[in-house]
């Protein structure tokens, strides 16, 4: 059986959104939500879920290069917990180091300067995130 998932790029100001499922463990980009110090419109994650009714989510956790936190990884464990609270669904934490700077080359690649634009960068960035994690399930 598939199961569905969200993934999510979470910042301050956009969080980009993913959607993936365990059969073909592949994911894509959907869209970027606008946020307010790290809180999407609600309504608009409603009609996500009412879309795609994921069984889980997986939120990207931004840590610095050696392991440590920053300051936005409580944010986005913050953000983690508001998605479980309110959809009553498991959420999934994923090391998001470098998969903006994937997202940027891969744009890059395929478009030049003109691809990169942020909503597509936050997108793609929540692709590579549900991906990964994916990947790491296949493994265990």
């Amino acid at each position: 059986m598939s199961t569905i998932l969200l993934g999510f790029d979470f910042g301050t100001k956009y969080i980009g959104v993913a959607v993936g499922q365990t059969i073909t463990q592949t994911a894509r980009a959907l869209t970027t939500l606008k946020a307010e110090k790290g809180i999407p419109d609600w309504l608009v994650v409603d009609a996500l879920i009412r879309t795609w009714q994921p069984h889980a989510f997986v939120v990207g956790i931004p840590l610095n290069m050696d392991g440590t936190e920053q300051p936005l990884t409580q944010l986005a464990r913050e953000f983690t917990k508001l998605l479980g609270e309110r959809y009553l669904l498991p959420v999934y934490h994923m090391d998001e180091r470098l998969t903006t700077v994937a997202a940027k080359e891969q744009l890059f690649t395929e478009g030049g300067y003109r691809a990169l634009e942020k909503k597509k960068i936050d997108s793609l960035a929540a692709q590579l995130i549900l991906q990964n994690w994916l990947k790491q399930q296949a493994i265990r």
